[in-house]
């Protein structure tokens, strides 16, 4: 099992490129399901999950073909389609269930595993499964598989009200209801970039959607889908980590692709804590203003508030800020579980319930540390490069989920730190 090893105290000089977004790639692929002519996806993101979600749809009948060094995904569902999406692959990675409302949109059944992820939090299913049985399916749960059926065939449009903004099933009834008959609504939608841009690629295809980036999104079902080419947003939760890495070493360093729009709440703690932040013409240039940066209060919120997969990578900077800063998390229970791996190199930090009370120090310390979770192994990585020492962190296949070549951008602009294999 690899593990990356950081050597702390050199400042950050140069440029990061930001990849295509994973979240907003993943709901993006189950989207051939519903045409039977080609999608391509450009500036798709070289990770693991995106090969899961790859092996998930050619399970079920999709050939996808990796061009340009992965960057671009061509994809073709035009054969028979297999409704079953087996748990030997849906169990490595949660938005594998974004397969089931494209299946029931397009062959009026489906037989889907319940999925698993990263262990931070239970985020049930029962809110997608609510969504399409109020637009007419029948769904079963079997042996942990949930199995489904459209009443007559083909799903119903209809007004469905969310209990909270959540991204995954805002996506599933989405891509569900493009083909279904009649007009669906849905109330207290998710209102993220990553649905923007998948209503995008929807609208590419020939959907009829309204009011994405609004809590309010309206799908009029169509007959049929066709294809098209589109490519994915940039990665927000990338950007924002990589952002913070001269704000925690020291430096300058500009992220070629980033835009202000998809980190605006984060930005705004930023510039509380002292760092600076400036538009470029290629991108977002990012220094530390002077000293320590200061300690600033944080609550994760769905977008356009605070980012939740941030929060772990905002603790790390606030563990060497000047005073003390409260970390709230609101979106998923368990996801302060980095927070003993950063008290173990000298962070000051305590856990009660959802808030994190961080006192800051003015060094960490280098030491031995685990990654529990895809955010928090890299929050470890950008303790470690503030640290005095070595760091070793262990269990990083979590953070081949969702960061391309995080060792080689970050070497790239000056960061000592090298992958190890181990065996």
């Amino acid at each position: 099992m690899d593990s990356i090893l950081v050597r702390g105290g050199s400042e950050l000089n140069g440029q990061i490129p930001i990849a295509g977004a994973k979240n907003a790639c993943l709901p993006l692929m189950p989207a051939t399901l519903l045409s039977e002519e080609p999608l391509t996806l450009t500036n798709a993101p070289r990770l693991s999950d995106i090969r899961t979600m790859t092996e998930l749809l050619q399970s079920l009948g999709a050939e996808i073909t990796s061009l340009q060094d992965g960057h671009v995904l061509a994809m073709s569902c035009h054969g028979d389609i297999n409704t079953h999406a087996d748990y030997d692959i849906v169990r490595k990675m949660r938005a594998s269930n974004l397969v089931l409302g494209p299946l029931l949109a397009r062959e009026g059944h489906a037989e889907v595993s319940l999925p698993g992820g990263c262990a931070i939090g239970a985020r049930p299913m029962d809110i997608h499964t609510d969504g399409l049985t109020q637009m007419g399916a029948e769904i079963d749960l079997r042996d942990g598989y949930l199995h489904a059926k459209a009443q007559g065939g083909r799903l119903k449009g209809a007004v469905i009200d969310f209990p909270f903004a959540s991204v995954g099933a805002t996506e599933n009834i989405m891509l569900a209801a493009t083909l279904a008959k009649g007009t669906t609504v849905i109330n207290n939608a998710a209102r993220e970039p990553e649905i923007i841009d998948l209503a995008r690629c929807l609208r590419a295809m020939g959907a009829h959607i309204d009011g994405d980036g609004t809590s309010t999104i309206a799908i009029e079902g169509v007959d049929r889908l066709h294809g098209a080419t589109h490519p994915v947003v940039a990665d927000r939760i990338e950007l924002g980590t990589y952002m913070l890495a001269p704000a925690i070493c020291g430096g300058e360093v500009e992220l070629l692709g980033g835009k202000l729009e998809l980190v605006g709440a984060f930005c705004e703690k930023l510039d509380a804590a002292g760092i600076e932040v400036t538009e470029t013409a290629r991108g977002l240039k990012v220094k530390r203003r002077n000293g320590r940066v200061s300690a600033v209060d944080v609550t994760t919120e769905p977008f356009p508030g605070f980012p939740t997969d941030l929060q772990a990578q905002m603790m790390a900077l606030l563990c060497t800020a000047d005073g003390t800063s409260v970390l709230e998390e609101k979106i998923f229970e368990n996801r302060f579980m980095h927070a003993p791996e950063l008290i173990r190199m000298g962070a000051k930090i305590d856990v009660q319930g959802g808030q994190a009370t961080v006192t800051g120090v003015e060094k960490l310390k280098g030491a031995p540390v685990m990654a529990t979770d895809l955010r928090a192994s890299v929050s470890l990585i950008l303790a470690g490069l503030a640290a005095e020492g070595e760091t070793k962190v262990s269990r990083v296949y979590h953070l081949d989920r969702g960061y391309e070549h995080v060792v080689a951008k970050l070497r790239g602009v000056g960061a000592n730190i090298e992958r190890i294999k181990e065996s």
